[in-house]
């Protein structure tokens, strides 16, 4: 039997791979006990181009045994980690996940970037609502682990994961929520050397060290 796992999801706006958001961030997983891997998912690709390829791997650790599968995701990767979470089910379904200053909402305007490489900027109503990820959370919703910063000027607070917080809270979905003042441009990653890199990995290894078997 294979064993539990995480899939990483280096962000980028759905435009390209942040290669500091991948390698790194599975060796501080591997220090933590976890095993885990970059999922390289297609970039420039309209939706569910992104989905599918995270599917599959989800799909492909199922297959091999893995008794836990959870996805952690940063920026852009942390939208694709959460719409995994919410939308999969059966073989494809994720046990939790981890998101990093993700962006959310497909509704608002700001993030541009991720929406225009994933949906299109002249995308329907119904398609900016169905990729928001807001509107995906249901009771049966996996847990998540969710930080942020406030001076994020790209991925805004309140228009991304204000907005996921508050869906989760109100539909009883299990969660941790954080949220600190700096994290400087946006991308920090693991902030190596930061106070917030150092506070934003110590508690999310501490809730993931909880989810190991």
């Amino acid at each position: 039997m294979s064993s539990p796992v995480i899939l990483v999801l280096p962000g980028g706006g759905y435009g390209r791979l942040a290669e500091h958001e991948g390698v790194p961030v599975v060796e501080w997983l591997s220090s933590l006990g976890w095993r885990a891997k970059v999922v390289e998912y297609p970039v420039l690709t309209r939706h569910p181009g992104p989905l599918n390829a995270v599917q599959r791997a989800v799909r492909a650790e199922r297959a091999n045994g893995a008794p836990i599968v959870g996805a952690l995701g940063f920026s852009a990767g942390g939208h694709l980690a959460g719409h995994a979470a919410l939308v999969g089910a059966g073989d494809t379904a994720v046990d939790f996940a981890v998101l990093c200053y993700p962006v959310v909402n497909m509704i608002t305007e700001t993030h541009a970037g991720s929406r225009d490489n994933l949906i299109g900027l002249d995308a329907t109503d119904e398609l900016r609502r169905a990729m928001s990820l807001q509107l995906l959370v249901t009771p049966a919703s996996p847990s998540m682990f969710i930080w942020t910063t406030t001076d994020d000027a790209s991925v805004p607070i309140e228009d991304h994961a204000y907005e996921l917080g508050h869906a989760l809270a109100r539909h009883g979905v299990d969660h941790d929520f954080h949220v600190f003042e700096r994290g400087g441009a946006h991308g920090m990653g693991l902030g190596p050397g930061t106070v917030t890199g150092e506070q934003w990995t110590r508690l999310a290894a501490e809730w993931l060290i909880k989810r190991l078997p």
